[in-house]
């Protein structure tokens, strides 16, 4: 009987999978009552997360019901084995107050061309900011309708003892083996067939691969897969720090807490960010951002200094040092800044008492015992190339961070920004009981040339983030923080990149015909060495670069997620390129090749949807190196959770008991909204009497 029940309920959700592939009601619920967290997910003893219960009723579509739905639901939880009880008296918290909302979707690409979406009425509950203790499995049962959904939820069991003092991540976005393996090439000279230099990377004592696929679909991006790196829990594309519900709300899905959260909490330690990107983008929100949509730019900033503040959440002090770009999402809305509330986030920041730093020079000059607040650029910061290699793309940008419309000459790079944040962060580590710290670095447009085509740019941007991870280590050694510090090195996701020869570009340029163009690749025997190291004359000290990036013979490189294009196999020395664009006469969202890029290359056709304008993220998974305290935890092939877990079991962060309020290692009630919300402008704070959509008599979008 129960392998039978088995079977049939796999048969059951793969047929549910099956019908909903393309567009999905609920991504983590294929039956009509939904548990999040979902079935199936794991748990750091100690970590809180919120729950969130709802009860669907479709009122057409080929799930149609009556289209009221079951008011009357329950939720109990238990460990696996014992009866379960109802999920307020299990966690100590009130009951919370019903909810009602209703959604649309499209149940497929033939519903969507009709224009005929289903329509679906839910009635929900949530419950705010839980925990469980003890490692083992747990049951949690939604009843409904005279049915039921069971979520297994298993708690890890790890250690509680503390085996590093700091916490170095730094995140290679997009990155993957092929390209690690391409800018070695690139950058360091052969011998007959070996290297003799290494990257920082190979030197790195453990080696593993994570697995990257989201919760509800195979293909990532960079918003859930930061937050499956930094709270152990996957989520759905675009979602950071919580599980997607279906409300229309993008700030009260169900959250749950980040390691940076987790670590502050327990150790009162000094925490920093540093990016390449514009600050609000994915990979540096996730840490305390929590809403399904990573385009809720100005609460992402908000949530850096203020932590969360409409739901009671875990104490946020704000980051020691945050160093990037984007600066649009800070300056006043009178200079066109775009933030949240419609505030100057430069003056919110100074007003905390944040040193506010806007080029390289002063960064340098900067007193390492402030917060510190660094902002660079509007939008994403100079690439590595432009920055050293053509420097007159930075003119003309507009992009001063001041938001002057001047153009923002003096950049710093990720390697500047990283040994800066590291001294800023041991500085007030030292002067607060040396409780440690932990920095996170991201090396972001190692993804973001990718996706526009942009091999040369992106792998400059790998080869810095590889120099930068060799001068980190070197000035931890310096300072005697190297055996303190745990440091990983990984991306978020994977693009389908490689390089299969070399192309001759003086032969290709002479040619008159795309096909004729297409005989200057070299492959196999023909492929030759790499000319960006042997020849040319740049030099950059003790760092690794190519000596020449327009070589006569480069990479013939490049990746099967594309839109329409033209490739010459040739740095692009005016800045990034824009490989397709749309053409007057056509739809706005219909991209060709763009006919100002690669003039003199040859059409390749598009293997994406026709309103795709750049490349997109891909299965592979992605590399991870490991050195300090716990790098054997780093070692095989594992889940992107997995990276979050090793790193707290070498924090010793697992609890499993409840800590006693006081202190760091409290609950944390409440008090961003006590510091930051009561009389805020635009806050609201929510809670179990008071939800979102609360369902009161003849209220609520469905009524009684």
């Amino acid at each position: 009987m129960v392998g039978f029940r088995t079977s049939a309920v796999a048969t059951a959700a793969l047929a549910a999978i099956a019908s909903a592939q393309t567009f999905q009601r609920l991504g983590t619920c294929p039956t009509l009552g939904c548990i999040l967290p979902p079935d199936a997910q794991d748990f750091l003893a100690g970590q809180f997360f919120d729950i969130r219960v709802e009860v669907h009723a479709p009122v057409n579509g080929s799930e149609a019901t009556n289209g009221v739905p079951d008011t009357n639901f329950a939720l109990t939880v238990g460990k696996v084995g014992e009866a379960g009880v109802p999920a307020a008296q299990f966690f100590g918290v009130d009951e919370p107050a019903l909810e009602a909302w209703n959604f649309t979707w499209f149940e497929d690409l033939f519903a969507q061309d009709a224009k005929t979406p289903s329509l679906v009425n839910v009635a929900a509950k949530a419950y705010r900011r839980v925990a469980l203790y003890e490692p083992g499995s747990y049951e949690a049962v939604l009843t409904y309708n005279g049915t039921n959904t069971t979520a297994v939820w298993d708690v890890r069991d790890l250690s509680e003892v503390r085996k590093t003092k700091n916490v170095l991540l730094f995140i290679g976005d997009g990155m993957t083996t092929n390209m690690i393996t391409a800018a070695r090439l690139i950058a360091h000279k052969q011998k007959n067939g070996r290297y003799l230099t290494k990257m920082a990377l190979d030197q790195f004592p453990a080696l593993g691969h994570q697995m990257t696929h989201s919760i509800d679909s195979f293909i990532t991006d960079s918003a859930n897969s930061a937050s499956a790196l930094y709270t152990g829990h996957k989520s759905s594309v675009n979602a950071l720090g919580v599980y997607a519900d279906s409300s229309k709300d993008p700030y009260d899905d169900p959250k749950v807490e980040s390691i940076m959260e987790i670590f502050y909490r327990l150790y009162g330690g000094k925490l920093g960010i540093v990016s390449t990107a514009f600050l609000a983008d994915a990979t540096p929100a996730a840490f305390t951002a929590k809403t399904r949509s990573r385009d809720e730019y100005g609460a992402v900033i908000d949530s850096f200094i203020h932590g969360i503040v409409n739901y009671t959440w875990t104490e946020w002090p704000g980051y020691d040092v945050i160093l990037g770009g984007g600066a649009e999402n800070f300056y006043s809305p009178s200079l066109g800044g775009v933030t949240y509330n419609n505030l100057d986030y430069y003056k919110v920041f100074a007003d905390a008492g944040y040193d506010l730093i806007y080029n390289n020079t002063a960064l340098q000059a900067a007193s390492s015992a402030l917060k510190t607040l660094g902002v660079f650029s509007v939008s994403n910061m100079a690439k590595w190339v432009d920055r050293n290699v053509f420097p007159d793309n930075l003119k003309a940008q507009k992009n001063d961070p001041t938001g002057t419309k001047a153009d923002a000459l003096d950049q710093p790079g990720l390697k500047q920004m990283t040994l800066k944040a590291i001294d800023i962060l041991e500085t007030r580590s030292k002067a607060d009981g040396d409780k440690g710290w932990f920095l996170m670095s991201e090396a972001a447009s190692i993804d973001k040339m990718m996706h526009v085509l942009d091999y040369d740019r992106a792998l400059g941007e790998l080869l810095e983030l590889d120099d930068t991870v060799k001068a980190s280590i070197e000035y931890l050694t310096k300072i005697g923080e190297l055996d303190n510090t745990l440091i990983v090195v990984t991306a978020d996701h994977g693009h389908g990149f490689d390089v299969f020869g070399n192309a001759d570009t003086q032969y290709l340029n002479a040619q008159t015909t795309d096909r004729n163009k297409r005989k200057a690749v070299g492959t196999y025997q023909n492929s030759g060495e790499s000319q960006y190291i042997n020849t040319g004359n740049l030099k950059y000290t003790d760092s690794f670069f190519p000596s020449n990036w327009d070589p006569r013979y480069t990479l013939a490189q490049g990746f099967g997620a594309n839109p329409d294009h033209r490739e010459n196999y040739q740095i692009h020395k005016g800045g990034p390129r824009l490989p397709a664009t749309n053409i007057t006469g056509f739809a706005a969202t219909n991209y060709f090749v763009n006919p100002k890029d690669n003039v003199n290359g040859f059409i390749v056709n598009g293997t994406l949807p026709p309103n795709a304008a750049q490349g997109v993220h891909s299965l592979t998974d992605v590399p991870v190196f490991a050195k300090g305290p716990c790098h054997e935890l780093f070692t095989g092939v594992y889940n992107s959770i997995d990276i979050f877990y090793h790193i707290a079991e070498c924090l010793g962060a697992s609890r499993s008991e409840q800590a006693e309020e006081g202190g760091h290692g409290d609950q944390g009630n409440g008090t961003n909204w006590q510091h930051h919300g009561k009389g805020g402008k635009g806050y609201h704070h929510y809670g179990p009497g008071n939800p979102t959509y609360k369902k009161g008599p003849g209220k609520g979008p469905w009524g009684n």
